[in-house]
């Protein structure tokens, strides 16, 4: 399952559509100051263990959303010529879709004669993925981003195989900084390493349209964030090992959160939170009495990107309050 949200912060409870809420930010990236020029060819190992050497970053297709956040942050927006189905900030919005769903289209590819395709190692289908290398095409592999600790790494990697170190560097720093800034913002209670006054989040997927409700547990790849923000992750905390488990009322009760964590899009999905409330269980819960939920955008949440600073500004906004004893 490929799960994705953009950051977007919110004011008081965050409760999804009954309690105060900042407008939204226009959804776009911010690049660096300066195009950085390529110092090509650069020789990378990639994460499916070849060594793949781009010698052009004259025409980049990145095969995430995460990737194309990347590229266009480092300021090489400018040579992307395709885009994935969960890329969908502004920039890039207009770029062609060379994805179905979440599968890769070789031919699709392969027709925007790519210099570098940058991939994950969860992109696919594999035959997908080979037909582009086949093809004489450089396929620089990534590994998954799962933390708040692989971002730094994941801008680094980026900037290597496309040859602009020094503007990885840079952006580095930027996006390390801008996160210690909005973990200095949690609430001083929070920051503490008991658990008594820490609030429990449960983060829920929901695609109501689908019939899927599904509660994350300790590899749902939210965890660092919550813990960031000075959340407990409820779902990790009631012994959830797996990625995610369907919604039982029993498993809910056993989680017992304080807020409901959920993507914009499952919000709206199941009709917001008054039908968020409807799924067995949720109304039950501290969260569901209070209706407190944290609601951001599909498209960065997951990704651990250059943006996910405001991701977790989003999700400590709607924590605590804006102009709360921070």
């Amino acid at each position: 399952m490929a799960l994705g949200a953009t950051g977007c912060g919110g004011e008081g409870r965050g409760d999804g559509g009954g309690g105060p809420r900042a407008a939204s930010a226009p959804d776009r990236v911010e690049p660096l100051t300066g195009t950085p020029a390529p110092q090509l060819p650069a020789t990378v190992r990639s994460a499916d263990g070849r060594r793949v050497t781009v010698r052009s970053a004259e025409r980049i297709v990145p095969l995430s959303g995460s990737l194309s956040e990347t590229v266009f942050t480092l300021g090489l927006g400018r040579g992307v010529v395709a885009r994935d189905i969960s890329t969908t900030f502004e920039q890039a919005r207009d770029l062609p879709l060379v994805t179905r769903a979440h599968d890769v289209s070789a031919e699709g590819v392969l027709s925007l004669r790519p210099t570098v395709v940058l991939a994950e190692a969860t992109t696919g289908p594999a035959e997908a993925v080979a037909q582009i290398r086949d093809a004489g095409v450089p396929v620089v592999v990534l590994p998954a981003a799962r933390s708040l600790s692989d971002v730094g790494a994941r801008i680094d990697a980026v900037a290597a195989a496309l040859g602009v170190r020094p503007a990885g560097d840079r952006l580095r720093q930027r996006t390390e900084q801008r996160l210690d800034a909005v973990q200095k913002s949690v609430p001083a209670a929070a920051r503490g390493s008991g658990e008594g006054k820490r609030p429990r989040v449960a983060f829920l997927y929901l695609r109501g349209s689908a019939s899927v409700y599904l509660l994350g547990g300790r590899d749902s790849g939210a965890g660092s964030l919550l813990a960031a923000a000075g959340a407990v992750d409820a779902g990790a905390a009631a012994g959830l090992t797996r990625d995610f488990t369907p919604i039982t009322s029993e498993a809910l009760v056993k989680a017992a959160p304080d807020a409901i964590l959920v993507m914009t899009k499952g919000l709206q999905s199941v009709g917001g939170v008054d039908g968020l409330l409807r799924i067995p269980g949720v109304a039950q819960t501290p969260a569901g009495l209070d209706r407190r939920v944290v609601s951001i955008d599909d498209g960065v949440l997951l990704s651990y990107g250059p943006r996910t600073d405001q991701v977790l500004r989003g999700l400590v906004d709607q924590l605590y309050g804006r102009g709360g004893d921070r």
